[in-house]
């Protein structure tokens, strides 16, 4: 289930992560790298988004949905 978007967990957030959807399974590296790049410097317009607690603060996971990629014109 997805969160909203909370600054107060984005001030303790230590790692990110991104998950694909299939269709982008074959893009290369560098593609993907650019779009979550450009996804986690914005995450208050992430589609999805969501934080998963880890020992030292917040882990932030963000979905890559199609939204996502025709905001960033992808």
């Amino acid at each position: 289930m997805a969160d909203k978007f909370d600054p107060y967990r984005e001030a303790l957030v230590m790692e990110t992560s991104t998950v694909w959807p299939e269709e982008c399974a074959d893009w290369d590296l560098n593609r993907r790298y650019a779009v979550e790049q450009k996804l986690h410097a914005e995450p208050a317009k992430a589609s999805h988004i969501e934080y998963e607690r880890t020992h030292t603060g917040f882990c932030r996971i963000l979905t890559v949905t199609p939204a996502d990629l025709a905001r960033l014109k992808m």
